[in-house]
């Protein structure tokens, strides 16, 4: 399926929404709690967790194991719950930084392993299911300093929606860490998405194919950037609506 460019639709439902604010404390306390568990439960299972919605919310919010899964399951929900956290701190700034995003990848993965959080990997790593080869790890640390370096011109250069998008490929391409490169990249989106005054944005389950599959067209062959943009686009659009949705209804 190919996805069209929603950057327009998405700016007529900003302005929609900015009507709205400032919103009151305890709005966007609501809100942040819907979107903590949203975010935490969608990004882990685009990776093979398998907490349902029902059961990370369960493990975030009152700490309770559930039986019969996996404790690396309830580590990525409760690391992936911190770094949710810290992603407003940094909301705050209008920059990003290396060490942000080692940050964030550090409150993600600490609980896994220690040793590799927030830290570069020192081993190759294979991806299922795509042609693609991350670069060595010799490589990692330079490309990220080009890739942190790069980031306020392109700032000036694309719109947020395009910023964004570009941001979280951009990682995945480079695929700093031995695990956690998707979590961290839709984190480093989100951070974007929330500078700039747009909402948090889910990448449903459910379109994991294609998320796969226009990331696939960014990092092989022709290298199209294109198709990603406009899926991303796409799921901003969906968050929005959903955001207005919610902010009636509160």
């Amino acid at each position: 399926m190919d996805y069209e460019n929603r950057i327009k639709d998405i700016e007529g439902l900003k302005k929609e929404i900015d009507k709205h604010r400032p919103l009151s404390q305890k709005a966007l306390e609501q809100l942040k709690g819907y979107y903590r568990v949203g975010l935490t439960y969608s990004s882990n299972a685009l990776e093979g967790n398998s907490l349902t919605e029902t059961e990370t919310k369960v493990v975030i919010e009152d700490g309770i194991t559930i039986g019969g899964k996996p404790l690396k399951d309830h580590y990525e929900a409760m690391g992936h719950s911190e770094a949710f956290s810290l992603l407003y701190k940094l909301a705050k700034k209008k920059t990003i930084t290396e060490k942000d995003i080692l940050d964030l990848h550090h409150l993600f993965y600490y609980r896994i392993d220690e040793s590799r959080a927030g830290k570069y990997r020192k081993e190759k790593v294979l991806i299922t299911g795509t042609s693609f080869v991350p670069p060595p790890p010799s490589a990692v640390a330079g490309l990220m300093k080009k890739f942190v370096g790069a980031i306020p011109l392109l700032q000036k250069k694309c719109h947020p929606i395009e910023f964004a998008a570009l941001l979280h490929k951009e990682l995945v391409t480079i695929h700093p860490f031995t695990d956690g490169n998707g979590r961290t990249a839709r984190l480093l989106m989100n951070l974007v998405l929330l500078q700039t005054g747009y909402v948090i944005t889910i990448i449903p389950p459910v379109v994991r194919n294609e998320f796969i599959t226009s990331l696939k067209k960014a990092q092989t062959g022709v290298k199209d950037n294109k198709p990603f943009i406009n899926f991303i686009s796409s799921m901003v659009y969906e968050s929005m609506k959903d955001y207005k949705r919610l902010l009636n209804a509160l």
